[in-house]
């Protein structure tokens, strides 16, 4: 039988909800076939079961969930497939936290070159935007998706699908932030996704989520709109208001979510004409301007808050992604014809959003771990769209040129890859 086309298995969340869940009534399990060591997804029993898995259940009650939310939200529909125009900012290193998680210090190594990677292909994965499939968009080399990062004195282990949709069986893990975020979360859906049979594999949005169903598992990987974690809202005179001390139309999303990984630095450093809000607000007080990294250090307090108060260690993993650094020096030039990485950099810099967040999680309750990506990934100018963020059907240079050359964003197959390698190994 055919497989059904890539774009049929991307449905609503009403569709999703009157779809009966036939496959969850099937226990599989793997076996190794010693003849080519080939590692199989075996059916043992197919007995129905008289009423729906507790899992299958809470993928429902989400969903419904999902669909009260309220029209405002749905604003992010369309700015989430938007790439950010950044602004420049400086290569930086920082430091983790938790040490008892890491007995492996992922952040410190070199970036060495394996003709076993990338890891997929893009070409056969429905679920990357456009933006970052930049081989597809004209870029003429491919190397920058041959590199492997290798910590000192350590390794990562090599991503394997099965066995982390096994890890994640009855589970749901949930990317949360911008589109750097979302970046992150079509890697690890491609990572994933070539071992799931089409019948039962789809994408499910609705308001600031998606969420990628393996059925057969049971676990999803979503996706959530929330540059700023706490809310952005648009006054009525159509100002938009970044209100400090209010979370909960985000964060209502994050419950019942067994991995969370969060990310939110970029819309706070943006300023004069590329600032992301006209107001600020906490409480009744009302701001024009406004320090943004006091604003910072407010809205995560607001986020950590929220986090001790309404999630269980036992039941929830926590992780926050440092800062993905940006090459925008020269007019966003700077990482145009970078084919190779960076051998290493000599001034660290450890970035003020860094320095908050480190300061904030040491005030919580809730174990939150933060994951290092900045240093490794800040030496990887060769990866990002620069000017093949786009298709283009005439590669003639001028034209290039005169394209806004995105350095803050990563190619797919890329670097977001070792961050989903990173988190797997910390999971």
């Amino acid at each position: 039988m055919g497989h059904a086309p890539a774009t049929q298995a991307k449905i609503k969340a009403s569709q999703f909800l009157s779809t009966p869940f036939d496959g969850f009534s099937d226990i599989y399990t793997q076996q190794r076939r010693p003849a080519d060591n080939t590692t199989l997804i075996v059916r043992t029993s197919t007995t129905a079961m008289p009423k729906l898995h507790r899992t299958s259940f809470l993928f429902l009650v989400f969903f419904c969930g999902c669909l009260s939310h309220s029209a405002e939200s749905s604003r992010y529909d369309q700015e989430e497939l938007q790439w950010l125009d950044d602004k420049d900012d400086e290569i930086s290193m920082v430091q983790s936290r938790h040490s008892a998680l890491t007995t492996c210090d992922f952040s410190k190594g070199k970036w060495v070159y394996d003709q076993t990677y990338p890891l997929y292909d893009a070409a056969t994965c429905p679920y990357l935007s456009t933006a970052v499939t930049c081989r597809k968009n004209g870029r003429p080399d491919s190397d920058y998706e041959k590199w492997r990062w290798k910590p000192d004195g350590c390794s990562i282990p090599r991503f394997d699908a099965l066995d982390f949709l096994g890890k994640m069986r009855r589970k749901r893990i949930m990317l949360v932030g911008d589109s750097i975020m979302r970046n992150q979360w079509e890697s690890l859906v491609c990572l994933v996704q070539s071992v799931v049979p089409p019948a039962r594999k789809t994408v499910i949005y609705n308001g600031p989520t998606m969420a990628f169903l393996a059925l057969d598992f049971e676990m999803s990987i979503e996706f959530c709109w929330a540059p700023f974690l706490v809310e952005l809202r648009r006054g009525q005179d159509g100002k938009r208001i970044l209100h400090l001390d209010s979370i909960e139309e985000n964060a209502k999303y994050w419950r019942g979510v067994d991995v969370l990984a969060f990310d939110s630095a970029h819309w706070w450093t943006h300023s004069d004409k590329w600032s992301s809000w006209d107001f600020v607000m906490e409480g009744n007080n009302v701001y024009k301007s406004i320090n943004p990294t006091v604003a910072y250090e407010k809205g995560l307090t607001t986020w950590a808050k929220w986090i001790d108060l309404n999630l269980d260690p036992r039941r929830t993993r926590v992780f926050f992604r440092s800062i993905s650094p940006r090459h925008n020096r020269d007019n966003g030039w700077k990482c145009h014809n970078q084919r190779e990485p960076l051998e290493y950099f000599s001034r660290p810099h450890v970035p003020e959003q860094l320095i908050v967040l480190q300061k904030v999680v040491r005030r919580m309750e809730f174990p939150v771990y933060v994951q290092d990506i900045t240093a490794m990934s800040a030496l990887r100018r060769d990866g990002h769209p620069s000017v093949y963020g786009r298709a283009s059907g005439d590669k003639n240079n001028q034209q290039l040129k005169d394209r806004s050359s995105d350095c803050s964003h990563w190619c797919l197959p890329g670097v977001p890859d070792t961050w989903n390698e990173v988190l797997n190994a910390a999971l």
